[in-house]
This record gives C-alpha cells, structure tokens and sequence, in this order.
C-alpha cells in the first residue's frame, strides 16, 4: 500500500543543525495506510478520529501535522507521549506556526521532535531553530543548497528572548549575562 504524500512533502529533505538526513516518518491521510509498524504522520483531524484504544497503543508511531488555522489545545492531553508534531508553514508570510512552536515548547514542555512543513526559506531558518524546531522539511533548492554548504544565514545577535537560548551571553541576549 502506498501512503498519501502531499505536494509539500514531496521531494523535501529532512534537516537539523546536524545536517540532511533521512526521515522515517511518512505521510498518511488515515492510520489504516500504515504498513504495520510504520512511523506516520497523520491531520490533525484524523488523529482526533482515531478510535482511543488504537490511538493509545499506537501514540508512539504516530506523529500530528498541524495547519496554522488549527488549535493545539485538543493535542495537549497527548502531548507527553506524541514524539513528533509537524507545524505547517503553506506560505512564507504566515507565522501563525512560529507562536505554536514557542507555546509547544515553553509553555506546555512539549519535548519531541518538532517539525517544521512546508514553504521553507533560507531567511526562516534561524527563527524557527530558535521558535524550537528541531527539524524542517526543505524543498526549495536553494535553500537545500546553502543548507548543505553549512550556511544557514540568519542573524549571530538577538535582543529577544527565546526558547532556544545563545551558547554564550553577547551583546542583545536579553541582558542574560
């Protein structure tokens, strides 16, 4: 059985601030595409339909993609034993997914794998590493280029505070020093 992919998923590379690698995560529309054991990434709506029992013995293989005009409050309950969240980004000029990521990791200690999907931009990657995203699904081929070069860009000083902190007090790190 093939798994439904979505045009956004399609020839993305997975990356983190260790470099490109695989991903062993797939997409499904529903749970019943999943070959046994698959890791899959389900809508936010079909995870919420899954039957209770199958959504609890199966939590662990099962990741959420979340739209950015859909409420995390409903994934709260699951979010300590969910290993993956997906946050969708359709459109460069959406953030809406940016304060989900920020509330996921500060405010409800979400610790798994957040994913960031969708339209991907070089100019997007410091802010998201530092919104909490610990992977992002890149297409755009320059950007998988300069992401492969070991140039991620972005800026080297802050004056906001965030969830992932600087390595070492500078100038702007929110008068942490």
């Amino acid at each position: 059985m093939a798994l439904a992919e979505t045009s956004s998923s399609r020839n993305a590379r997975l990356w983190s601030e260790d470099g490109f690698r695989e991903d062993s995560w797939r997409r499904s529309d529903s749970a019943d595409e999943a070959e046994d054991g698959a890791r899959i990434i389900l809508p936010l709506s079909a995870f919420l339909a899954l039957e209770p029992d199958y959504r609890e013995a199966n939590l662990p293989r099962l990741g959420v993609e979340i739209m950015p005009g859909e409420s995390i409050e409903a994934l709260l309950p699951f979010l300590h034993r969910l290993t993956l969240i997906a946050l969708a980004f359709p459109v460069f000029n959406d953030g809406r997914s940016y304060s989900k990521a920020e509330l996921l990791r500060s405010r409800h200690g979400f610790k798994g794998e957040l994913r960031a999907t969708g339209d991907v931009l070089l100019d997007q990657v410091a802010h998201m590493l530092r919104c909490g995203f610990s992977t992002l699904e890149v297409k755009n081929p320059v950007v998988v280029r300069r992401l492969s070069s070991g140039d991620p860009a972005g800026m080297s000083l802050y004056y906001q505070p965030s969830v992932a902190t600087p390595g070492k007090p500078g100038k702007y790190a929110w008068r942490r020093a």
